[in-house]
């Protein structure tokens, strides 16, 4: 995991900082950004990041000391302290209504200040605000920021709406834990995975069982495993996702350059067979992202089944094998079967997610050929008609929705378990989609916009 947002710097680590790191470094954290408040906490994070290869800085003027702001000497001062390559981001920055510390037109000079500084030396933003939705987002919008996290996320779900249209992450510290928190964990819960970060915050914000207390980059995993379950994942999803969006964001560490043949989500196995497919869906993500849950997707070549069985290992471990991927399994229906096989041979699961057009597209009847092999098929129906199914998932291959039904027709001689899935938007009928489902006697389940995997 990496911690996005700690004060690694104050006192209150000064009798046990390098103990406080190793706990970190112990509890599996990668990284950690601690966080400049004002000219001489920007330095001591300077000077901390420079001791630790894993520790990295920022630099800013806190809204509470924003009267600290002197003109273009501070902001001279700013821009030197980011000349060190420790420095990752500009901030933190931004208001804060609830002390109002600084006053609020000074808040936002200095805000705008910041913004400014961050274009000219190519940084991206930390931005603090609490009690100040409404004229944040004003600034951001008017100023053109397209390049920022919003930390410690406190505003509501309208604001982080307007966040996620406008690109920007959001960030979950450990307040996501408490109790009463509920409409944040609503908020963590959708925020798409690509704009999604985790801090500490520390030492301020401990989450449960530390409540109360000092808070320590070694806590994080608390916060990483509440907004697992308000996802529906693992905590190890959480922190592979966290962590590739923080590299991205303050442009440290490796993210994977090239796709993966096999990844895992939860305690599935999923295999990224090709990149190809016979429809070319409008709300796909494959034209809007490279990743998966954190997982690359983008293949550089076509994978055989010696690789791809290698990848698996043990197919035991995992509670199904799902070919999926970014592209339509069925294309390569010959390796599909070939490791279906290893797969069934060794006790596995198999389950196929396919868009129901393997018949046409291999033109002979594939469905016999994987009798035995695949345990459980899920076609993507994603429309109630075949116009409204050409204008949202514009097939390549002519009568691509009624071969899909006739697909699924055929799949219940040779296949246990089968669903339709739709994907909800503007333009499917759900409820039509659902009694397609019924009166074909499979399964049906509904999935959410812009949430894969």
């Amino acid at each position: 995991m990496i911690d996005s947002h700690c004060h690694l710097e104050m006192r209150q680590f000064d009798d046990d900082r390098e103990a406080v790191i190793q706990r970190a470094r112990d509890c599996g954290i990668e990284a950690m950004m601690t966080i400049g408040a004002d000219v001489d906490s920007s330095t001591a994070a300077i000077r901390l990041a420079n001791a630790y290869p894993f520790i990295y800085a920022t630099v800013g003027i806190h809204p509470h000391n924003a009267s600290t702001f002197a003109g273009p000497a501070t902001y001279e001062q700013l821009k030197g302290l980011c000349a060190d390559a420790r420095v990752v981001a500009v901030g933190e920055t931004g208001l804060d209504y609830h002390y109002d510390h600084s006053p609020r037109h000074v808040q936002r000079d200095v805000f705008v200040r910041h913004m400014e500084l961050a274009q000219e030396v190519s940084l991206p933003l930390v931005i603090h605000s609490r009690e100040a939705n409404q004229d944040t987002l004003g600034l951001i919008k008017s100023n053109g920021v397209n390049n920022a996290v919003l930390h410690c996320f406190s505003g509501d779900m309208q604001m982080a709406e307007v966040l996620v249209a406008q690109g920007l992450y959001i960030s979950f510290s450990g307040v996501v834990t408490f109790k009463k928190a509920e409409a944040l964990r609503d908020i963590a819960r959708m925020v798409p995975d690509d704009l999604l970060l985790i801090e500490t915050d520390a030492p301020y914000l401990a989450p449960q069982p530390y409540r109360g207390k000092r808070n320590e980059p070694s806590y994080l995993r608390y916060t990483a495993e509440v907004i697992a379950q308000m996802r529906g994942i693992s905590p190890q999803d959480v922190a592979r996702i966290t962590s590739n969006n923080a590299k991205r964001l303050f442009g440290v560490g490796k993210v994977a350059s090239s796709g993966t043949i096999t990844y895992k989500i939860r305690d599935s196995l999923y295999i990224n067979l090709t990149n190809r497919c016979t429809n070319e869906c409008v709300f796909c993500i494959r034209y809007k992202n490279d990743f998966v849950k954190g997982h690359n997707m983008r293949l550089s070549r076509e994978p055989e089944v010696d690789e791809i069985v290698a990848a698996i290992g043990d197919p035991t471990v995992y509670r199904e094998v799902v070919f999926c991927g970014y592209g339509e399994p069925l294309i390569r229906a010959d390796v599909v079967r070939g490791v279906a096989a290893y797969v069934k041979a060794r006790g596995g699961m198999v389950r196929v997610n396919t868009n129901g057009q393997g018949n046409i597209i291999n033109d002979q009847d594939v469905l016999p050929q994987l009798s035995g092999l695949v345990d459980h098929i899920s076609v993507s129906l994603n429309a109630q008609d075949a116009k409204t199914y050409e204008l949202l998932c514009k097939p390549l291959l002519e009568g691509a929705y009624e071969g899909l039904l006739r697909f699924v027709r055929e799949a219940r001689q040779y296949i246990p378990v089968i669903t339709l899935t739709v994907v909800e938007m503007p333009g499917v009928d759900v409820a039509a989609c659902q009694a397609i489902a019924r009166d074909l006697g499979v399964n049906f389940r509904v999935r959410h916009l812009d949430v894969v995997g």
